[in-house]
């Protein structure tokens, strides 16, 4: 009777997260039809009449999508943004927070301080006068100046995260290194970093997800020569109007790239996030 019970609970719980995974999916899927439907069969019905008529259904759409130059300089401008950004991030804040956790220097409180301040600054407040100095600098409206704007705004949590995951590693194997002759810089990169690279990899995967789905920094601080993908579908939309042909496609298509990088990174996502709950 009990093996019954749990066999019908369990059941249920399954049906209930299978039912909360197609409401969720449904918009994508919407979405992912939608990308390859004409313009006129769009205008006729919404998007599930092509589970009927699956003839409607080509990569049409993502063939002219892609023969957009405008299009495919934002997609790859994306890329010139993000990649260096997630990378520059992670880098310095592996070494900051190696340095707050393990270093003992001047005033390293104080400063540690500063940069869990710097968490409860909103990145509203620091547009107007950071697109000031920009200009002044001749960095406004290019790529450089955009990755310099996330870079900054995205090391005060990655540097708190690391720190704080860096502070668990056990006291006592770090002093073994440094009696067996291990240098900061070997015991750094050659302990530390594998040690920690769960955390490492769920900041690199948070940080690329959002300055790949940014949108307000980019519209201020990039010209049209350096506007990322999410400013080019904007940009239609404000010309074009209900042009769901071209965003439809440009939409899915920037949605594909985050997931992969999510999937890619899973298993490293999901041993940071255990691994900071249990510690």
């Amino acid at each position: 009777m009990n093996a019954a019970r749990r066999w019908l609970s369990h059941g249920l719980v399954q049906a209930f997260l299978v039912l909360v995974g197609l409401v969720w999916l449904t918009p994508l899927a919407g979405l992912f039809l939608s990308s390859m439907r004409s313009a006129e069969d769009t205008a006729r019905g919404g998007w599930w009449t092509a589970l009927t008529t699956p003839g409607q259904l080509s990569f049409d759409n993502y063939s002219a999508l892609l023969q957009n130059s405008a299009i495919t300089q934002s997609l790859w401008n994306t890329v010139l943004i993000s990649v260096p950004t997630t990378v520059l991030v992670v880098v310095i804040a592996a070494l900051a927070g190696y340095a707050f956790a393990w270093l003992d220097f001047p005033g390293r409180d104080g400063v540690f301080l500063v940069v869990v301040a710097l968490l409860v600054v909103p990145v509203q407040i620091g547009l107007l006068p950071v697109a000031k100095l920009f200009g002044q600098l001749g960095l406004f409206g290019s790529i450089p100046g955009v990755i310099l704007f996330h870079v900054a705004y995205g090391l005060p949590f990655a540097v708190f995260l690391l720190r704080n995951y860096f502070a668990e590693i056990p006291k006592e194997m770090l002093e073994a290194a440094r009696m067996d002759g291990g240098t900061e810089w070997r015991i750094f990169l050659q302990l530390v970093l594998p040690v920690g690279r769960p955390a490492i990899a769920s900041l690199a995967i948070f940080q690329f997800l959002w300055v790949w789905n940014d949108m307000l920094v980019a519209l201020l601080f990039a010209d049209s020569s350096a506007q990322p993908l999410t400013v080019a579908l904007q940009s239609q939309i404000r010309q074009f109007g209900s042009n769901i042909d071209v965003l439809a496609p440009g939409a899915f298509l920037s949605l594909v790239v985050p997931l992969v990088v999510f999937f890619a990174f899973q298993r490293h996502f999901v041993q940071g996030v255990m691994a900071g709950s249990v510690k």
